[in-house]
Order: structure tokens, then C-alpha cells, then sequence
């Protein structure tokens, strides 16, 4: 782990990203990026007149300003943080700065969700997950000391989340992290036998740890009537830090699992949501 991308709008929940950020960074003396996305009129800088491009500049420098205010938190003390102001408005540009910065996760805050109130999908955390082939974290409320000690990593281990759970598997391991594979089994036209679980799941540590099987030991198949219930429901008994999922970055959160409503997950945790992009 050795850099930490943070996109940060100013508002309370960009913080709560920016301090987990700096716990990680503490404890492996990674770098933070600091992102800063303006999505000023590109007429604002193309046109000759001089007043509007004495405005362009005066947003800049405001931009600038109060992103240097942000940014001065005690917890950031003794970390390198790069600042880097932006006028991006499409959020698919965040990968690029990402890539360009060679980052190993980008941390973001989201407001979530509360009954039928959807936040999240559609805005603009969700659109880092679609686009992003970083792994994301997403934060939920303000954490002081965060750990990813227990991590609860939700697959359906079928073939095209091989990619996924390498990029799972490494991260976890980089963060010490002591790993739950969770496959949910529901009473549905996707119930499974037992003998089929454990076959789908054999095949897939199989191929995705060139035949090394200790991961089997870690594999765990809850039954619920809900992949989301499943994921809740298991996060809680082994007290999870973390839950992990895998995305599709075509059709965003709603079907990590085949058809699943899997953006409820990370509307309605409390608990951090780190996506890794199929």
C-alpha cells in the first residue's frame, strides 16, 4: 500500500474518507492524493475575453484556498499529501488520475441510504465504483481508528470473478487482513446442493490460486433469503470490519451476484464497502 486516492467535495463525509485514509497511510507510510474536482464550464477557460478568464481563475484559486483549509487536519501530520485541484465533471476521469498517480485505493465517503431513499446509487461514489478499476472503499460515517482486521469478501465464484478475488486476495493480504470467503445459497432457482457449492467453489480456488487450495478452509456458504441478508447477517456474526464485493462496471452495483440487488449492500451498511471491478 503505498498511495491512497481521496476525492474530497468539502463536505462531511469526503472528511470521514480523508481520515481513514490517513490511518492507513500511518500504519504503512503510504502516500495520500488528494483530489479536488471543480466541473467548471469548459467555456469558462476556452473563451478569449478576459473577464472570463479572470473568473476561471479566480474559481481556481478560491478552489485552491479552501482546499488547503480542508486539508489542515491534525491527522494528517507526518503524511505526504499530494493536493491536486481538477476541473474533471465526469467522474469516470477519476480513474484516469488514479492510474496516472499509480494508486492502490481510492477511498470515498457516501451518505448511504435510509429506507427507500437511495443516495448512493446514482451518485457520485457510485459512479467512482462503475468506472473504477481501482478498488474502492467506501466510507459511511466518521471512524477514528479504522482497521480492515476482519474482512468479509461476498463472491459467486463463478469464472468472471477470478480477476476480482485476486485483486481481493492481494489488497487483503497487504492490509493483514484476516480473510471470510462468503458464498450466499438462497431458496430461489439459484438454490445449489451442497455437493454443487462445494464443486463451483473447488473449481474456482482451483483456477483463480493455481491449485493451491488453503483458501477452501476459509469459505463459508450461508443460506438466507436475500444475498444482501446473507452478507448482513454473516458480517455481524464474525463481527466484520469490512465487507468486500465484487462489481461489474458495466451495470454498476446492482448485479454482482447474477441479478441480485446488490447495490443494497452498500446503501444501507454501516459498515465500510470496498468494491473490486470484474
Amino acid at each position: 500500500m503505498k498511495k491512497i486516492l481521496v476525492p474530497v467535495d468539502f463536505s462531511d463525509h469526503s472528511e470521514y474518507a480523508l481520515e481513514v485514509a490517513a490511518t492507513l497511510a500511518k500504519k504503512y507510510d503510504a502516500e495520500i492524493v488528494a483530489l479536488h474536482m471543480m466541473g467548471l464550464s469548459e467555456a469558462v477557460f476556452t473563451k478569449d475575453e478576459s473577464q472570463e478568464v479572470a473568473e476561471a481563475v479566480y474559481y481556481m484559486k478560491l478552489a485552491q484556498k479552501r482546499f488547503q483549509d480542508f486539508l489542515d487536519k491534525e491527522y494528517l501530520e507526518g503524511i505526504q499529501v499530494t493536493e491536486t485541484v481538477q476541473n474533471y465533471k465526469v467522474f469516470s476521469e477519476i480513474n484516469d488520475v488514479a492510474h496516472e498517480h499509480d494508486v492502490d485505493l481510492i477511498i470515498m465517503g457516501s451518505h448511504g441510504a435510509s429506507g427507500l431513499k437511495e443516495v448512493f446509487v446514482g451518485s457520485n461514489t457510485e459512479k467512482v465504483v462503475r468506472t473504477s478499476s481501482i478498488p474502492v472503499l467506501v466510507i459511511k460515517e466518521q471512524i477514528t481508528d479504522f482497521k480492515a482486521k476482519n474482512v468479509v469478501f461476498a463472491c459467486d465464484f463463478k469464472t468472471e470473478s477470478i480477476g476480482a478475488y485476486i485483486n481481493a486476495m492481494n489488497l487483503f493480504k497487504a492490509l493483514e487482513a484476516n480473510i471470510h470467503l462468503l458464498y450466499i445459497n438462497l431458496p430461489s432457482e439459484r438454490f445449489m446442493s451442497s455437493n454443487q457449492m462445494e464443486e463451483r467453489v473447488n473449481d474456482f480456488i482451483y483456477v483463480a490460486d493455481q491449485g493451491n487450495m488453503s483458501n477452501l478452509e476459509k469459505v463459508t456458504y450461508q443460506s438466507d433469503f436475500t444475498v444482501e441478508d446473507g452478507v448482513f447477517n454473516y458480517s455481524k456474526k464474525v463481527n466484520a470490519d469490512v465487507i468486500a464485493i465484487p462489481t461489474h462496471g458495466r451495470k454498476g452495483l446492482a448485479h454482482f451476484f447474477s441479478g441480485s440487488i446488490g447495490e443494497d449492500i452498500a446503501n444501507h451498511a454501516v459498515l465500510p464497502v470496498m468494491t473490486f471491478k470484474i
